[in-house]
């Protein structure tokens, strides 16, 4: 558990014009995150990785691509967005043997939410089958899991080992710190307040804007544990303005905008997620040069 930490970009999945898996500019991007940005871990078919339409193949060869290109140098959590618990039972086996570090599991996203038991039930068996270390990844807005439950299913279930928190609201976020502290992962994925989420006692990033500016995320990490603030809030001004611009239904498609600006194909986003209108493509430009990103 303790390789988990600090930033951890969730990467965006490459897809071809055609909406094939673009094996080759993964492992490139694997290859920049590490080398280049100084990253301390990766996170694969999440949600700004269009987890929700992957395959279950597809999801296995982006692991194996990203787990084989990163070769040791960093951890790599795999995401599982499904409906079901045999279903997420079933994508965790296919990646345990791969040397995976965890797996990033939402609760279910279609409309009926369990009840707290059944939730408890649901990430138990799916640490208890796969034999992989469990985070949850608290995001859907309707199965949405309290401080609380978080806090009993980590501390109670063994396997389960910490919790991305995707909430804006950054109480949660110092309750989940304040309850778990040394009996649990905190994820931050409080992407317009990562400065006062590390402040805070965050373990660790898995946030969108990691994946856009990973190099100015990896700055602002260092400047909190250096304890300047001083540059942390400095960084927080320029980073503010970057999540305002890529934020939206078509994150991951805005994303993958903000890096092809930076030199770093992308692919495209798989249908029906739409590209990035002429107006959001100039707030994202716009940012990323106020950020000293781009020239």
């Amino acid at each position: 558990m303790d390789e988990i930490r600090g930033i951890i970009p969730p990467m965006t999945t490459p897809f071809t014009a055609e909406g094939a898996l673009d094996e080759a500019t993964l492992r490139r991007e694997v290859n920049f995150l590490i080398a280049t940005a100084g990253v301390h871990g990766l996170a694969v078919t999440g949600s700004t990785g269009e987890g929700h339409a992957v395959t279950g193949e597809e999801a296995h060869r982006a692991t194996a691509c990203a787990v084989e290109e990163a070769n040791g140098r960093v951890p790599v959590i795999t995401g599982v967005i499904t409906n079901s618990t045999r279903e997420a039972i079933e994508r965790g086996k296919a990646v345990r043997d791969l040397g995976v570090a965890a797996l990033q599991v939402t609760p279910v996203h279609y409309l009926f939410r369990p009840d707290d038991n059944a939730m408890l039930k649901h990430f138990e068996a799916i640490a208890t089958e796969t034999g992989v270390q469990v985070i949850i990844y608290n995001v859907v807005p309707w199965s949405y899991l309290s401080p609380e439950l978080l806090t009993k299913i980590i501390t109670e279930v063994d396997g389960v080992v910490g919790v991305k928190q995707s909430a804006g609201d950054l109480k949660l976020m110092a309750d989940l710190c304040l309850s778990l502290r040394g009996k649990g992962k905190v994820i931050a994925a409080t992407d317009a307040l990562l400065y006062s989420a590390f402040c805070l006692g965050a373990d660790a990033s898995i946030a969108a804007i990691l994946t856009a500016v990973p190099e100015l995320l990896v700055r602002l990490w260092n400047a909190v544990k250096e304890g300047d603030h001083a540059m942390g809030l400095q960084l927080h001004e320029k980073l503010l303005p970057v999540w305002n611009a890529i934020e939206g239904d078509n994150l991951p498609a805005n994303v993958k905008y903000a890096m092809e600006l930076q030199g770093r194909p992308a692919g495209k986003p798989r249908a029906p997620m739409p590209e990035p209108d002429p107006y959001r493509r100039k707030a994202i430009e716009d940012a990323l040069r106020n950020a000293e990103v781009i020239g």
